[in-house]
């Protein structure tokens, strides 16, 4: 059986994660290379794909975790009838691009615990066993490019294509497990000592997060979401991935499965002001240069998305021999939504840029050009049909979303140049602004159903057009607002929680069921601050804390008939979102109110 998705939390070294489950299994370990993703484990809880687990043997009487204080160190403690012991996990911070580094320490706390291991290591999605001999002091895993070396003084064993070991921790006791990936035609890696590691980890994270600027009531959370944040990010680039994970379902069993370990242009502003806003105007200002060079090219080429590095190729492809996250297939390697056109993330990008010069970032010389280029794209293209906020696979459409972040693009490219003197034909652009708006109000507000819909023509609700008053196309007192918001509540919300839209064959391609999703729930919140419904919005806020799990993590949405967390793992759009709702509530300007000014 699987372990459920809020089971799992995170280590990682700003260039690779692992996923952690709280029964002691290391059940996802991805690090990227130059032409893909290298997998040790890539679906959680599949044995066949490869695991790592250090438990105790026998009956377990409790189980507690927790990050230590402002870290990304995360302690395992276990309780038995005969003591208790912790598993220490954490990944060192990168200090060479191909090696990375797992570090496992089991600590005696009480009594004499007898403990296992267990490791089941495969490449490439479960598809390649590696040959494995033993070294000194451990042993290597050898399979095409890849390599990794298992170092611990414990003895271990083989057993049917499988390594383990068995031992015994006692109180003060600390027994180290060094796993490290490097590449097979490299020499292999030294390493320091494990305990050395741990404190160089511990005092880089406390380090980092004694920079940031957020203030109480909610500190601590604000923190553990920048944490996990800084986590999904790529160091050596800035780029932000939206999750660890591929192919972890938004309805279990079912086949909305999809890869998010890439980056996605829709999530540069959100995380723009998330960033600088709590102080990290570095890795804002990476992230934004991140953006500057994943887009360069030709304006009309522009993707939704990108890797790491900035690669545009993300083919989709499917990985038959693996059965997927509780049954859930097919599993997905790569997005063929790169190949969509979407027009908002033009609006997105404008946006981005726009909100770095605000925010007190250094003005960038290409950023300039690159805005101009956009620009003129846009003039003509924002008349084009596309496949929208959610990425459907049916028909392009008029999506009232995509216009509306259209008029985004126009209203920013105009205030460079007033606020911060870009050149460029203002009052084309003011033009260009002002006959998107007309359109977008008249044709994506439905008077029947008395709100804004999801495309033009349609009676069909989006919760994506809780964006309007918070991008500032009509301020949240807006009768349109209020009543597109209230049709929200009415249509879209279970239990609380916004739904993403009313899904159907027909406009997504794919047959309906998913989560609501956390991040719309977000949005919500901020809608019902800046319409001064200030204790519902709270209201709203706490409940979608209360569905982080026990280390504070959040999954892309939420099973209110399940009662559990759904969809890719950490994911970076819930998070950042949480951060920008938390300053709308507790800050006189917030991002909600301050975005569009």
């Amino acid at each position: 059986m699987s372990l459920k998705i809020e089971d799992y939390a995170i280590i990682g070294n700003t260039c690779t994660v692992a996923l952690v489950g709280n029964n002691g299994s290391i059940d996802w370990f991805c690090v990227p290379r130059f032409d893909s993703p290298a997998c040790f484990a890539a679906l959680l809880g599949s044995e066949k794909n490869g695991r790592w687990l250090i438990a105790p043997k026998g009956e377990i009487k409790s189980t507690r975790r927790h990050y230590r204080a402002d870290t990304l160190i995360l302690e395992t403690e276990f309780e038995t009838s005969d003591g208790v012991a912790a598993i220490i996990d954490f990944m060192p911070i990168h200090e060479r691009l191909n090696q990375v580094d797992v570090i496992r320490i089991v600590e005696g706390r009480t009594g004499r615990v007898a403990m296992q291991m267990e490791a089941i290591f495969r490449f490439d999605y479960g598809h390649v066993v590696p040959w494995v001999t033993s070294k000194a002091g451990g042993l290597r895993a050898i399979a095409g490019p890849d390599a990794i070396k298992l170092r611990t003084p414990v003895a271990m064993r083989g057993e049917d294509f499988t390594t383990k070991a068995d031992f015994t921790v006692s109180e003060g006791q600390r027994i180290p497990f060094t796993l490290t990936y490097f590449r097979s035609h490299e020499p292999e890696p030294g390493s320091k000592h494990p305990i050395n590691m741990l404190n160089e980890t511990e005092a880089w994270w406390r380090e980092w997060v004694g920079r940031c600027g957020a203030e109480d009531p909610w500190r601590d959370e604000i923190v553990r979401s920048l944490i996990t944040l800084k986590a999904l990010t790529y160091g050596p680039t800035g780029g932000i991935v939206a999750a660890a994970t591929t192919s972890v379902p938004e309805k279990i069993g079912g086949e909305r499965n999809w890869d998010y370990r890439i980056c996605w242009l829709r999530d540069s502003t959100f995380t723009l002001y998330a960033l600088s806003i709590a102080g990290y105007h570095d890795e804002a200002k990476a992230w934004r240069q991140w953006l500057l060079r994943a887009i360069a090219g030709e304006p009309a080429k522009m993707q939704i998305m990108y890797g790491l590095r900035g690669e545009r190729r993300l083919t989709e492809f499917e990985v038959p021999w693996l059965p997927g996250y509780e049954s859930s297939a097919p599993v997905r390697i790569g997005n063929a939504a790169h190949e969509q056109f979407q027009l908002d993330v033009y609006g997105e990008v404008m946006d981005s840029f726009y909100a770095a010069r605000k925010q007190g970032l250094d003005p960038e010389p290409e950023a300039e050009a690159v805005e101009q280029a956009l620009m003129e794209f846009l003039e003509t293209a924002w008349r084009e049909p596309d496949e929208g906020i959610w990425e459907v696979r049916g028909p392009r459409r008029h999506f009232t979303h995509s216009k509306m972040m259209a008029w985004v693009a126009a209203d920013r490219a105009v205030k460079l140049i007033e606020k911060f003197g870009n050149k460029g034909p203002v009052e084309q652009w003011k033009k260009l602004r002002d006959e998107i708006r007309a359109d977008v109000l008249a044709r994506g507000f439905n008077p029947q159903r008395n709100a804004f819909v999801q495309y033009y023509g349609s009676d069909l609700l989006d919760a994506s057009l809780l964006m309007m008053p918070l991008i500032g196309f009509l301020p949240a007192t807006d009768p349109h607002v209020i009543s597109t918001v209230a049709a929200i509540e009415r249509d879209l919300m279970s239990d609380g929680l916004v739904k993403r839209y009313q899904s159907h064959p027909e406009i997504d391609g794919l047959p309906p069921g998913e989560g609501t999703f956390l991040a719309c729930t977000f949005w919500y919140a901020d809608n019902l601050t800046l319409m001064g419904r200030h204790d519902e919005a709270r209201a709203v806020f706490e409940r979608l804390l209360s569905l982080r799990n026990d280390v504070g993590l959040l999954a892309e949405e939420y099973d209110t008939v399940g009662k559990r967390q759904v969809g890719n793992f950490p994911q970076a759009f819930s998070h950042v979102s949480l951060i920008n709702t938390a300053h709308n509530l507790s800050r006189s300007k917030g991002p909600a109110k301050n975005r569009a000014s």
